[in-house]
């Protein structure tokens, strides 16, 4: 049944053998399971290590300014330094043009690590596409998996931002 069925765990197993009348515990149905010998796939920071020199990392942030405005903070990181960074009121198709001016003449990265952020459109991803950069979505909710460009926000914010009054 574990063969056949390699998605369920040892409680579906367990409850199916229990409908068969077989009457048998739950951890000695996770005891004889079979294990599979390896991950369907590469890990997370297996990819990383991988590609450390073909991937870049963006991000937004915002900044209120003194009349309650918000501004948008655009970062591109790449192997822990900041390769771009620009600020803007309107990010929507504000952000491609950074993009082409973070990478110029067709020295775009392989990979772009990004969040989920829906600032990110559909005009974005077809940019992207026609660049021949390949996009990773982190996982929702996983800042760790963007942990430098989620670090130099941080330290950008308490270095440099807590002193400043941003008028416009």
């Amino acid at each position: 049944m574990c063969r056949e069925n390699p998605t369920w765990g040892a409680p579906r197993i367990h409850g199916e053998l229990l409908k068969l009348g077989i009457d048998i515990g739950e951890t000695s149905v996770s005891k004889y399971m079979v294990r599979g010998r390896k991950p369907p796939s590469q890990t997370w920071r297996t990819f990383l290590e991988n590609h450390v020199q073909q991937l870049v990392s963006i991000d937004f942030f915002t900044v209120p300014t003194l009349r309650f405005q918000i501004l948008y903070v655009f970062l591109v990181l790449a192997r822990r330094r900041i390769l771009h960074f620009n600020v803007t009121a309107h990010p929507a198709e504000w952000t491609v043009q950074q993009l082409r001016e973070a990478f110029p003449f067709d020295q775009g990265p392989r990979y772009l690590l990004r969040d989920r952020d829906a600032i990110f459109g559909d005009h974005f991803r077809e940019q992207v596409r026609d660049l021949g950069i390949r996009e990773v979505l982190c996982a929702p909710h996983s800042p760790w998996q963007r942990a430098y460009v989620e670090r130099a926000i941080g330290s950008i914010r308490r270095e440099c931002l807590d002193d400043v009054i941003v008028f416009h």
